[in-house]
């Protein structure tokens, strides 16, 4: 029996090659027409050390990990069950494995998957040339039922520069790992994808470096630090062919000073981190929004507090982003709410910052930053300058801070004639001159908060879904499971409204309070032990109903199974 969704986990030791097939997997299927997700698992050593690539791929956009893996397939066992609870199986499962590797855990046994050993390393011995991996690639393409022909031309684009006789010898391995008999109902077959159409193959980091050149950004300062890196390593070659810069900072400090002054000098600017390094940029982020300096900074979270999991996904910055730096110091945050929704809402975080004047903080997560996504080609359109800049000035006649209805004053670029400003973090009058009176202080907090206040942010603030009188609010990356489970209850008879907020500051809540409508209870769900987004809701007064939390830390993914659990018994309440 066809199936409309696989999940397949690709398991090794470093260096056995399972990120390699599990890439090559993820673009066979994307190819022949399907959707999919391909996230890694890696130990916490620099290099080495055990791996593994965990794939969905269906005939229907795939959002969310699954609740259970239908097959884990290892190249040896090395550690493998450090994943056990990261790879959870059933008992229809499929452990596959080489006898020659070791004997897979007890832990991974235990769920009474079905054991299926494969001389993977005595076939690839069978060619010249031949790698374990790629006959592990070739058993698994033939229990999804893959075009072995797509799946060739794949390889081929992959390793094509490594010579001939290595093609050669994977095409080989290929078919041998394709030529050992299935097991008796082993099959894992898909169904034939109904609208087989060419799809982007994106991750979430790539996603954000997309939506940020077409949203105007042409300055990028950053330092490496996990999960975040691949947003500026893909930048790195494409930003100067559009005209601008990309540095590589000292440290995360002067990344973000970096980024201010390059708004200062007229250019979008945008600096990547993840928790420790937004820690480092805040008192520079007080700076930008005390001087009224566009600048986005996207944040990839991973789980904390200190360094704490650098591989790992949780929703656990969103005090600091809503709330950090001192003083009452308003700004925008945004969060996609999935892989294919980072391309569009970067684009607006730029489109926002530059129109009002403030930084905006996108939070996205190592789940969503470091996963890679079949998604639908998206919508695309051009962002225009959306930067208050002044016409030509009479001298002495420029106030950068001119309170107006709006709260929004024409900026000038150094070099513009009579238009010289002073940007620094002191409190200023309508020039810009430093000023400790009262007047000065109210004025400018009152200009600040107003942008944000009176814009029209439209429907975009947030995705609203169904018409239950339970409604389930999410964001980020708990968007995707959520839509599963309420699907899945919605199926069996229960009635249900889905929020995913989209800009979470300002929190826009009058439109927060139309979509809740009718509805009697409310549960917010997220990745972090605080319920940090239901506390935020509870303090802002905006929901005039009961608010329950669905919070755990991370580093395990939410799956549809655990919330179809918890909103069920909710409903029924």
């Amino acid at each position: 029996m066809s199936r409309s969704t696989v999940a397949i986990a690709l398991a090794g030791s470093g260096g056995a090659g399972v990120m390699t097939i599990g890439s090559m997997l993820l673009e066979a299927a994307a190819r022949s027409g399907y959707y999919g997700l391909f996230s890694r698992l890696s130990g916490p050593q620099v290099r080495g050390g055990e791996a593994a690539a965990l794939l969905r791929i269906g005939t229907v956009a795939v959002e969310s990990q699954p609740d259970y893996y239908d097959a884990l397939v290892a190249i040896d066992w090395g550690h493998v069950e450090r994943f056990a609870t990261e790879i959870p199986l059933q008992a229809t499962s499929l452990i596959v494995g080489d006898p020659r590797m070791g004997e897979p855990p007890e832990a991974m046994l235990a769920s009474g998957a079905t054991l299926w050993k494969l001389p993977f390393s005595e076939q690839a011995a069978t060619v010249r040339g031949g790698r374990p991996n790629m006959v592990a690639l070739g058993v698994v393409s033939a229990l999804l039922g893959l075009d072995p022909d797509e799946l060739e031309r794949v390889v081929v684009a992959k390793i094509g520069a490594k010579g001939e006789a290595i093609i050669e010898a994977s095409r080989a391995a290929l078919r041998a790992g394709r030529s050992l008999p299935l097991p008796d109902g082993g099959a894992l077959a898909l169904a034939s994808p109904a609208d087989p159409k060419p799809r982007w193959l994106i991750s979430g980091n790539e996603a954000a470096a997309v939506g940020a050149l077409r949203g105007g950004i042409r300055f990028v300062a950053g330092y490496p630090i996990t999960p975040a890196t691949e947003v500026v390593e893909w930048l790195a070659p494409v930003l100067p062919e559009l005209g601008g810069t990309l540095l590589q900072a000292e440290d995360e400090l002067a990344a973000v000073g970096m980024a201010v002054g390059a708004s200062y000098g007229g250019v979008p600017a945008m600096t990547v981190t993840s928790g420790p390094g937004l820690s480092l940029m805040v008192e520079t982020l007080g700076l930008a929004i005390a001087a009224e300096m566009p600048l986005v900074l996207i944040d990839v979270m991973r789980g904390g507090p200190s360094t704490g999991i650098p591989t790992k996904s949780e929703q656990s910055d969103l005090n600091l982003a809503i709330y950090g730096t001192h003083g009452d110091a308003p700004r925008l945050v945004l969060a996609p709410v999935s892989i294919a929704d980072t391309l569009a809402t970067t684009q607006w975080s730029v489109e926002l910052a530059e129109a009002l004047q403030v930084p905006a903080i996108v939070l996205s997560d190592q789940g969503m930053g470091q996963t890679r996504s079949v998604i639908d080609a998206p919508a695309l359109h051009d962002s225009p300058d959306s930067r208050l800049r002044a016409g030509p000035l009479e001298p002495d006649s420029y106030r950068r801070y001119a309170i107006t209805d709006s709260g929004i004053s024409p900026m000038t670029a150094p070099g513009d004639a009579h238009g010289q400003w002073i940007g620094d973090g002191l409190t200023h009058n309508e020039r810009g001159t430093p000023s400790s009176a009262a007047k000065d202080h109210h004025a400018q907090l009152a200009k600040r908060l107003r942008k944000l206040e009176s814009h029209d942010f439209g429907a975009r603030w947030a995705e609203v879904e169904g018409d239950g009188e339970v409604a389930v609010i999410t964001w980020g990356s708990t968007v995707g499971p959520t839509r599963e489970a309420i699907a899945r209850l919605v199926a069996s008879g229960h009635r249900l409204r889905h929020v995913a907020i989209r800009l979470l500051a300002p929190l826009q809540r009058e439109a927060l309070a139309a979509a809740l409508r009718g509805v009697r209870r409310v549960i917010v769900v997220e990745v972090n032990q605080a319920g940090q987004l239901a506390q935020y809701l509870r303090a802002t007064g905006a929901i005039p109903v009961p608010v329950e939390s669905h919070a755990r830390p991370g580093p395990l993914p939410l799956r549809p199974r655990e919330l179809v659990e918890t909103l069920s018994r909710w409903c029924s309440q």
